[in-house]
């Protein structure tokens, strides 16, 4: 059983930007399928795909390198199951001065930093990429 299904997805995605691999695949989740959107629609990833099968499902993750270097410089978890962490709208942090983006989970689904003080919606801070 893992307790920290989001933080085996980073931990998966940055042993395989560290080994230069192409794909890497993660067992699926609906919130997993989301942050794999939001990393392909903010450019940190090349695609990602979703593999249906008779138990959970997979995501395959393809990495994108630009000259040999993977725009994910890092990734963190901020909010684990031992430690919770929230914002409100107005205190969203900005990852890296902007350079990078936070993942958060919302009352209107799972959006990043820029999304949620768009829409003016707090919620639980999952990780930083940058």
């Amino acid at each position: 059983m893992m307790t920290d299904p989001i933080a085996d997805m980073i931990t998966r995605i940055r042993n395989a930007i560290e080994r230069r691999k192409k794909h890497v695949r993660i067992p699926a989740s609906k919130m997993k399928k989301e942050i794999a959107r939001l990393l392909f629609e903010e450019g940190f990833i090349g695609n990602y795909e979703f593999i249906e099968d008779n138990k959970q499902g997979e995501i395959v993750i393809t990495l994108k390198y630009v000259d040999g270097e993977s725009p994910i410089k890092g990734m963190k978890r901020i909010s684990k199951p031992s430690r919770r962490v929230y914002t409100d709208s107005k205190n969203i942090p900005r990852v890296m001065s902007g350079y990078g983006i936070a993942i958060l989970s919302t009352s209107k689904g799972i959006l990043t930093d820029a999304q949620a003080r768009q829409m003016r919606v707090g919620g639980e801070i999952l990780i930083y990429v940058w």
